[in-house]
């Protein structure tokens, strides 16, 4: 290959950015990209946090005198990923047109509109529940987030590297989960931001008075939002070169694997939001002498950790391998969840239910690493076989278009794959509202699975599969 000497960056614009180039990556391209690497995971991070923090408000709300029924509940866990799922078709191709370090401190600002409306409404046990749900699409924005940062990053990195940077992007920032899980019920025990931050709530537990700041779960985020938006500002690039008109990133819509890996991605990412969103309601409503706040957070945990691990196996032995035998590993987990719930064979036992959802979440982990790094290869690879393999200016065109289909199908599959984050907890609740327990919502988890297993294996993962990867 080629080495072509780059001049050094102009501003914040990168007039020339060549990661193929092994000289110019060794030389500038690296250090520049794990800038930009990391001043993007913690923006992403806080998106994540943002997004999920109804997993853990809608738990509290009866206790604080909102008079909402359980479906209701269920619906303010999973309204944000319905929006959030949505707002990624459009922020899948926003960053060839904005540019990534404009639209990273655009979308991390806008956080602050949710999490200050949230810190105010639940003050006020009166709020409406439109109100309510409002702000629960409005959360929204941080799920949207994914579909640009993941975008983003993958065009700073080269073709062997794409894997392990996204697994620690998309890994690290889905932490923000967690986090949210098993910070939250420790900020709303202390008035952290004192008169600034509003008045406390009285609640009743193990029969005793307790004073709570529940506003403190969305106001804790506030502060580093703000500081998140201006490292993303002042502190990444945009590159020229990753500037590409919707027409240009629409052809994906005429590609094949593009909406097979939408399956696969709702799959993996699509079950690790939506066990996330669903798992704290769905303890309570299971085994009610569980706290749920208590054990919820370390699935996520588990999975987003996890996460950069997939992207790195998948790199060294092949993401469709990797992606099939994890499917059939999920597809087992779940039977193993129905056996442990109160109604299996085994009469309930949580601790076997808990261990089967740690091994979904490890899977939903690995998975997501792994189906990343399989589109940018995928796209790469179509691109750069349709033209004369001997002739450097077509292969640099057909590299920039295979980057810029590849990155445009990490969105949209993203996009695609937060409804799942919508559609799980809906499914619990729609279930136990119908038939009394969410068995039948995981019964068609377990023959989604099965679908991905066949799919994954015909075009990927068999030999002589139409597009090993």
């Amino acid at each position: 290959m080629s080495t072509t000497t780059a001049p050094a960056p102009h501003g914040r614009v990168l007039s020339i950015w060549t990661p193929e180039d092994k000289s110019f990556w060794e030389r500038e391209g690296e250090a520049i990209a794990k800038i930009n690497l990391w001043i993007s995971v913690p923006a992403l991070f806080l998106a994540f946090a943002v997004w999920q923090v109804w997993s853990v408000v809608a738990v509290g709300l009866p206790a604080l005198g909102f008079k909402y029924s359980t479906n209701q509940l269920f619906w303010l866990a999973a309204a944000p990923a319905l929006s959030g799922a949505t707002l990624r078709i459009f922020y899948s191709f926003i960053v060839p047109l904005v540019g990534g370090r404009r639209w990273t401190a655009i979308s991390t600002a806008s956080l602050l509109i949710p999490a200050i409306g949230i810190g105010f409404a639940v003050q006020d046990n009166t709020t409406s529940y439109p109100t309510m749900m409002l702000l629960a699409l409005l959360c929204g924005f941080g799920g949207g987030n994914f579909s640009s940062s993941m975008a983003n990053i993958s065009f700073f990195f080269p073709k062997e590297r794409k894997g392990s940077a996204l697994g620690v992007n998309a890994g690290l920032g889905n932490l923000g989960v967690s986090v949210v899980q098993f910070l939250s019920p420790l900020v709303v025990t202390m008035g952290i931001f004192g008169i600034f931050g509003g008045d406390p709530q009285t609640i009743t537990r193990n029969g005793q008075a307790v004073q709570v700041w529940t506003q403190n779960a969305a106001f804790i985020w506030v502060p580093w939002i703000l500081l998140a938006s201006l490292a993303a500002w002042f502190g990444m690039n945009d590159i020229a070169a990753a500037k590409a008109s919707f027409a240009t990133q629409a052809t994906i819509f005429r590609r094949k694997h593009n909406w097979l890996m939408c399956l696969l991605y709702l799959g993996t990412f699509g079950s690790f939001i939506g066990y996330a969103a669903g798992f704290p309601l769905l303890i309570k409503s299971q085994f009610p002498g569980v706290n749920p706040l208590a054990y919820a957070w370390l699935g996520p945990l588990v999975g987003a950790v996890v996460r950069p691990f997939g992207g790195w196996l998948a790199d060294k032995v092949g993401g469709a391998k990797v992606t099939f035998w994890n499917f059939i590993v999920m597809a087992s987990a779940v039977v193993g969840v129905l056996y442990f719930l109160p109604s299996g064979p085994s009469g309930g036992s949580f601790a076997g239910f808990f261990l089967m959802f740690l091994v979904l979440f490890l899977t939903t982990g690995i998975g997501n690493g792994s189906t990343f790094r399989m589109i940018p290869v995928i796209f790469l690879n179509e691109a750069l076989a349709r033209v004369n393999q001997s002739d450097p200016q077509q292969v640099a065109l057909a590299t920039k278009e295979g980057n810029t289909e590849g990155a445009a199908t990490l969105g949209f599959t993203a996009a695609m794959a937060a409804y799942g984050g919508f559609f799980i907890p809906k499914s619990y609740g729609s279930s136990i509202t119908l038939t009394g327990g969410p068995e039948a919502a995981l019964y068609v988890f377990v023959a989604f699975y099965l679908v991905c297993i066949a799919v994954t294996w015909w075009y990927y993962a068999r030999k002589n599969a139409p597009m090993p990867c």
